[in-house]
């Protein structure tokens, strides 16, 4: 047995923080510091302390599972693989290609996201693909490419942001999402800068601010309109900035200007002298950057919320400098990766667009296919869980667990409870997997190898530490078996590396060009900045690169090429930390504003729904729970669901401390114990949507989409509070 350390990094969220994972003479698995990593620096949070709990098998699957007469119950792999391939086939030969769905997940691998994307376009033919990660940083994304022409969650490294002279951070709590990232947080005030945090809550992070606002939640927009608008009434705009590097000035200044401190006032909550004071302190500073998460983003109007941040950072000179720059917070452990490699409805490898025909030809000849067998682009995330048992009746399922996850999930869990047919491949039996006809147990973090894409844009490697269990297969090992079965005998390795090996050659050019990256590489220089081509070319063209020219690329230092497979002796591009330092990856290399205007949420409270839900994590649990409801340490943490209001909200309601509390929205009612506090706004209740069942806070949620994004607005819906009497 293997006694000695692996390095790799924790499975949970994007700041795949690095430790190392010795196997113990019980079996066990124990984690200790990886100090040479510097997101963490060898810290990590609870829940990566206990991360290899869930690798016990006593907790998660070590079977197939078929459903016979109700029930699942253990199978062979190839009767399970034999009834999905079954499954798949009756589905497509009664309902055509799109009959079939395929839903991932933003944990898998960058191999299995590519492989599972693959998958889907060449093996079913199907346009229905997308993943859970459309709830994760979508709009964040769709706004980044109307500016800068490039999405990567941060443009440059963690390591700068104590090094500038101010942050807004917009809804994100980063002490219980990232607690390891709050050291950065911490390092700038030592350093001198400031921080403001928005958040309707007044959370760990926001104490650790110089200034917190608290707006009402939805209205983030009007919030950095407003803050625009005085920007320009108290000239500090950086007009030379804007004159020489950005297009579409002086449509965004009129629509700010249409957003004055009072109106902003009336909208958002917050004062106007708290207005004038965040634009002191952001423009003050010779540096300053914005930094979003999952508040401002999860709106029906997400993208032009970040939209309004990002024209804020484009008018003050504030992004494309040094310690300068608009940036999103990732959340899921390869949600930056996940969207760029050919999981989302709209993608293919690369980040290149589907619809795309040059994309479609180059990523064609990689797979060996005709450019014209290809689908077209498919439905997003909710708009695919609300088609199933009607356009889509089967679903294969990866990495998710959207019955408590999604919102209006009561309505998902039904249209889940429809399908024909319901293959789902986890590690544990998640709430989704028990509603499945077949649920193949398959490999966690710490049993294979593969990559990840940090919200640094930065390609990490985790590496294999121990053998799976009998009876534990790859998502890799499912995907090959499933081609094999549905005719296609080959392109679908088992092996990690050869498939990383192709993904390169298939991103080649694209917006996230992985070409220059291999496994050595990242092991050597402790991940690599994408875009990183093979051989760096100053001739390449915007059109040709897909990241607006040799713009992300200019001026970076080169270094002689290894001779390892796939590095061509000359010149190497040594990778990107930092992204539009000479220009952005536009055709011209400038930046766009785009004309933004505050509207309302989608759903505004009412006489009959007076208050306002919001939703969130805890710092003890992830996502939808799936894994980390499963150990004990964690769930001794945060046991379950709980209704945070303000004393004059439960005052109302005749509420105590741990009273039962229903929470009654237009799709659905949760009962969660009260938890009464004075950090949060008294129009408006807190959810954690870790937990299903009664507490599940999703069945709440408002289905909403974003017309560029197609994200729900999880983040502000109207409800009513009802006293739960015995």
């Amino acid at each position: 047995m293997q006694t000695t350390a692996t390095p790799t990094h924790c499975p949970y969220c994007a700041l795949q923080c690095g430790m190392n994972l010795t196997p113990a003479p019980d079996g066990t698995v124990e984690v200790s510091e990886r100090t040479d990593f510097p997101v963490n620096r060898g810290a990590l949070c609870g829940k990566g302390r206990t991360a290899p709990a869930v690798l016990a098998s006593n907790v998660r699957l070590t079977s197939p599972l078929v459903r016979e007469g109700g029930t699942l119950v253990p199978a062979s792999w190839d009767e399970a693989l034999d009834r999905i391939a079954e499954g798949l086939r009756r589905t497509r030969a009664e309902y055509g290609p799109d009959g079939v769905g395929v839903f991932g997940g933003g944990g898998l691998t960058n191999e299995k996201a590519y492989t599972l994307g693959k998958f889907a376009r060449v093996v079913l033919g199907t346009s229905q693909i997308d993943y859970n990660g459309r709830f994760c940083m979508s709009s964040a994304a769709a706004a980044g490419i109307k500016a800068f022409g490039l999405d990567r969650g941060l443009p440059f490294p963690l390591e700068d942001i104590p090094k500038t002279g101010c942050v807004i951070l917009v809804g994100s709590n980063l002490a219980e999402t990232m607690p390891p990232s709050l050291r950065f947080l911490t390092e700038l005030k030592e350093n001198g800068g400031t921080l403001i945090v928005i958040d309707p809550r007044r959370t760990k992070t926001a104490e650790q601010a110089d200034l917190h606002l608290a707006p009402r939640p939805g209205t983030d927009l009007a919030l950095a309109l407003g803050l625009l608008h005085l920007v320009i009434a108290e000239g500090r705009v950086d007009e030379e900035y804007v004159q020489e590097r950005t297009a579409g000035w002086e449509d965004a200044r009129a629509a700010a200007m249409a957003h004055w401190p009072e109106y902003v006032e009336r909208i958002t909550g917050v004062s106007v002298p708290e207005l004038r004071e965040t634009v002191r302190m952001f423009c003050e500073p010779e540096s300053a950057m914005v930094l979003t998460a999952r508040g401002p983003e999860q709106q029906s109007k997400g993208t032009d919320t970040v939209g309004a941040w990002i024209n804020l950072c484009l008018a003050t000179g504030r992004a494309g400098r040094p310690l300068s720059g608009y940036g999103c917070l990732t959340g899921q452990g390869n949600g930056q990766g996940g969207r760029e490699h050919g999981q989302k409805a709209d993608q293919l490898p690369g980040y290149r667009k589907l619809d795309d025909p040059a994309a479609r030809r180059h990523v064609a000849e990689v797979w060996g296919v005709d450019p014209d067998s290809l689908p077209g682009p498919g439905r997003s995330a909710y708009e695919l869980l609300d088609a199933l048992g009607t356009d889509i009746r089967s679903l294969l399922l990866m990495a998710s667990n959207p019955v408590v996850s999604a919102p209006r999930a009561a309505h998902i869990e039904e249209r889940i409870k429809s399908l024909d047919f319901l293959a789902v491949c986890d590690v544990v039996l998640s709430e989704t997997a028990a509603l499945a006809d077949v649920v193949l147990p398959v490999t966690q973090w710490a049993e294979e190898t593969g990559t990840t894409t940090s919200l640094e844009g930065r390609v990490l490697l985790r590496r294999q530490a121990i053998t799976p269990p009998d009876g534990v297969r790859s998502d890799l090992e499912v995907l090959h078996e499933l081609a094999a079965r549905l005719g296609v005998e080959k392109g679908f390795p088992t092996d990690p590396e050869e498939i990383f090996e192709e993904l390169r050659r298939a991103s080649a050019g694209g917006p996230a060009d992985y070409s220059g990256i291999t496994y050595r590489r990242i092991v050597e220089e402790n991940g690599v900045f994408w875009p990183c081509p093979a051989v760096e070319s100053e001739g390449l063209t915007g059109a040709e690169d897909g990241a607006g020219g040799p713009a992300a690329q200019r001026g970076a230092a080169s270094r002689p090429a290894s001779t390892e497979t796939g590095e061509t002796m000359g010149v190497v591009h040594p990778g990107t930390p930092r992204l539009f330092l000479d220009g952005f990856a536009t055709p011209d290399g400038r930046a766009r504003f785009v004309p933004v205007s505050h509207r309302a949420i989608a759903e505004e409270p009412d006489d009959e729904y007076p208050v306002l839900l919001t939703t969130g994590r805890v710092v003890a649990q992830y996502q939808s729970g799936a894994q980390t409801r499963r150990v004990a340490e964690l769930n001794a943490a945060a046991p379950g669901p709980f209704v945070e209001l303000h004393p004059r909200l439960a005052a109302r309601l005749g509420a105590a401390e741990g009273d039962p509390v229903a929470v009654v929205s237009r799709r659905g009612r949760a009962v969660a114990p009260a938890r009464i506090t004075n950090t949060i706004r008294p129009d408006t209740v807190f959810m954690p949507f870790h937990w299903p069942g009664e507490g599940r806070a999703n069945s709440l949620t408002n289905p909403a989409l974003d017309p560029t994004s197609r994200m729900p607005e999880f983040k502000a819906c109207a409800v009513r509070l009802e006293a739960v009497r015995p």
